[in-house]
């Protein structure tokens, strides 16, 4: 099978802001490659480089075949992109937004109006379809942008945290259509915090951060990395974390993380079943009283925190200055045992 879109050694610099250290990347045709990182990891700039928005310092890459510097005009034919956010005409009708895409890539009156009317009706913007965007909500919105970005019906797509801001509903909608649309032969690259939507829809993982992939492979292999078993509890509002976290040091095969804010205590071990029956005596003998346990194989989450020493839903700014906020509840996590501590404010 042959790669649909290959990167190798992407550099791209903003001033003194390397985004892409010598980025390397392949994706075969008809798979969906997820690239999980942090705001500032150079997902968007990778995105942008891909789809001929950004022209990079050095190394080289090809999409469908066309380099993307070289061949930048006749590769915008056959890619379609959406951003993180909403590039839609908010004077314009959800069907004349659609119609113009398609006299933009030159498709023709009847054609345009064509793939408009049957977008509306696979994204269920057809009742809204002749309202002004303005009047939208903003799940609404993103569902009218991905539609346009599939008007040519391109072999390759690029959706840059396509889910960001949907209720869940319309999250699984849109995993709906992005697995139809595999199906059918696209060539995807996806960018994510989601984890859940990276086990869900990708092929293969690449895990970025600061510029380069630092690993890659499928959602259960990287799993198997980390390795073991997570016990999760929850303590009760009187009980002493210290002393929580004392009693499950002995027990951990790794660095307990401790989130401060939803008094919650992950503890990797290797023995899943007879280190939770332990931890269990362990905290009653201190007192502690626990409200919630949970035994459960590594997530994706973990797998981020294990490699790079903090969470893929940091906040800061993104790799060419905008900025982004981290999808992650407001809270405090601790890694125990490690360097590492992150807290975070509303």
């Amino acid at each position: 099978m042959a790669d649909a879109i290959v990167a190798e050694g992407l550099v791209k610099r903003y001033g003194k802001v390397v985004a892409l250290d010598g980025l390397d990347l392949a994706v075969p045709e008809a798979t969906v490659l997820a690239l999980l990182g942090p705001n500032g990891a150079g997902k968007t700039t990778a995105v942008r480089v891909f789809t001929t928005l950004l022209e990079p310092d050095g190394g080289h890459a090809t999409v469908d075949g066309l380099d993307v510097v070289a061949d930048a005009k006749e590769l915008r034919s056959r890619i379609g992109a959406s951003g993180q956010y909403a590039a839609v005409d908010e004077y314009l009708t959800g069907f004349e937004n659609l119609e113009m895409v398609g006299r933009l890539y030159h498709l023709g009156t009847k054609f345009s109006r064509d793939r408009a009317r049957e977008l509306l009706e696979q994204f269920d913007l057809v009742e809204a379809g002749d309202r002004p965007v303005r009047g939208y909500s903003g799940g609404m919105r993103r569902r009218l942008d991905l539609a346009g970005a599939l008007v040519a019906n391109p072999p390759v797509l690029f959706l840059d945290e396509p889910t960001t801001g949907l209720d869940p509903r319309a999250r699984l909608g849109l995993w709906d259509v992005i697995e139809e649309l595999v199906a059918g032969g696209t060539t995807l690259l996806l960018t994510s915090q989601y984890m859940d939507e990276a086990d869900r829809l990708a092929d293969s993982i690449a895990v970025v951060d600061r510029g380069r992939v630092i690993a890659r492979g499928t959602s259960d292999e990287l799993k198997d990395q980390v390795g073991g078993e997570r016990i999760e509890l929850a303590l009760d509002p009187g009980a002493s974390l210290d002393d929580a976290r004392a009693a499950l040091a002995p027990l951990s095969d790794g660095d307990l993380q401790v989130d401060h804010h939803a008094r919650r205590i992950t503890v990797p071990v290797a023995d899943g079943s007879s280190a939770l029956v332990e931890a269990l005596g362990s905290l009653s003998r201190r007192n502690v009283t626990v409200t919630d346990v949970a035994l459960r194989r590594p997530s994706l989450d973990d797998v981020f925190l294990a490699l790079t020493g903090h969470q893929a839903d940091s906040t800061g700014n993104d790799s060419d200055g905008n900025d982004t906020d981290g999808a992650g509840p407001v809270g405090e996590v601790e890694r125990v045992g490690g360097a590492h501590r992150k807290e975070r404010a509303s």
